[in-house]
C-alpha cells in the first residue's frame, strides 16, 4: 500500500464523521459512582443510572453546530501553521463524541479499529470505485443495540484500470 496510514488524515477525519452520524451503538448508560453536580447544576446521586443517546448527540446543533447534518470532514482537521496543504487531525472531547465511550470505560482498541478501517478502505479504494447504485438512498436504520441501514447500502463495484 502506497503511503502510510498515519498520513491519511482526511480518511481518519471521514471515519470519525461517519461514526458521529452513524455510531455503531445508538445509546449507552453509566452509573454514578459518587454524588455529582453537572455543569448545568443538575444534581446526580450516587448509584443513579444515566442514559445517553449517542445517535442524537452526533446530530446535536449545540455540540456540532448548525451544519451538523453536513459531512465536512474538515470539522476534524486543522491546517499546520504556515502550510496551505498539510492538515492534522483534532480529536474531539470524548464526552461530546462518545462513540468510543469516555473516561475509565474508553475503548482501548479504538485506534486499532480506526487503523483497520483505514487499511480496508485504502485497499478497496486503490483497486475499485465504490458507487452508490441508487440516487437519494434512504438513510433509515434499524437500531437496537447496534446500528445498520434498514435496507443495506447497495453499491456497484467498478475495477480501476
Amino acid at each position: 500500500m502506497d503511503g502510510r496510514l498515519s498520513d491519511m488524515v482526511y480518511m481518519h477525519a471521514s471515519i470519525h464523521d461517519c461514526l458521529r452520524l452513524f455510531p455503531h451503538f445508538q445509546a449507552d448508560s453509566k452509573e454514578a459512582v459518587e454524588d455529582d453536580v453537572w455543569p448545568d447544576g443538575t444534581k446526580v446521586k450516587k448509584g443513579t443510572t444515566i442514559f445517553y443517546h449517542i445517535f442524537a448527540m452526533g446530530r446535536s446543533p449545540e455540540l456540532w453546530g448548525t451544519d451538523w447534518a453536513e459531512f465536512p470532514s474538515e470539522r476534524w482537521l486543522e491546517r499546520r501553521s504556515g502550510s496551505t496543504d498539510e492538515w492534522y487531525f483534532i480529536a474531539r472531547d470524548p464526552f461530546t463524541y462518545p462513540v468510543f465511550h469516555a473516561g475509565p470505560t474508553t475503548c482501548l482498541e479504538k485506534e486499532i479499529a480506526v487503523v483497520i478501517v483505514k487499511m480496508v478502505a485504502a485497499t478497496i479504494l486503490k483497486h475499485f470505485q465504490v458507487i452508490p447504485s441508487q440516487d437519494n438512498l434512504s438513510q433509515n436504520s434499524d437500531a437496537f443495540i447496534t446500528s445498520r441501514m434498514k435496507h443495506g447500502f447497495p453499491v456497484r463495484i467498478v475495477e480501476r484500470h
